[in-house]
């Protein structure tokens, strides 16, 4: 999100540290993840950052890949899916728990 929408269609700086992101053991916790994440989400998508449509087909390079506006969009909400995928198989593997989104 930060990568591609924030910094790459939004035009702000890109500040990743990826390899720190995966050696990174402990520190915070659970609530403080939640918290990061609704504020990146939250400023990923704010209403004034959304593109006019003669944009989204304006070219970016993004982790050197060169894509429009609009693959870039669908890459976001792709990735973001997949990873939240993970995030709930892993949780119900661990738990072994209902995690109640279809509950009547």
């Amino acid at each position: 999100m930060r990568q591609w929408i924030i910094a790459g269609v939004g035009g702000q700086t890109d500040t990743r540290d990826r390899d720190g992101e995966f050696a990174a053991r402990g520190g915070a916790s659970i609530p403080e993840l939640g918290a990061r994440l609704r504020e990146t989400v939250d400023r990923g998508g704010r209403g004034d950052r959304c593109p006019k449509a003669e944009r989204l087909a304006a070219l970016l390079s993004v982790q050197g890949y060169d894509v429009s506006v609009l693959e870039a969009i669908y890459h976001v909400v792709e990735h973001f899916s997949m990873h939240n995928g993970q995030i709930l198989f892993a949780t119900k593997i661990l738990t072994g728990a209902d995690l109640g989104f279809y509950r009547i």
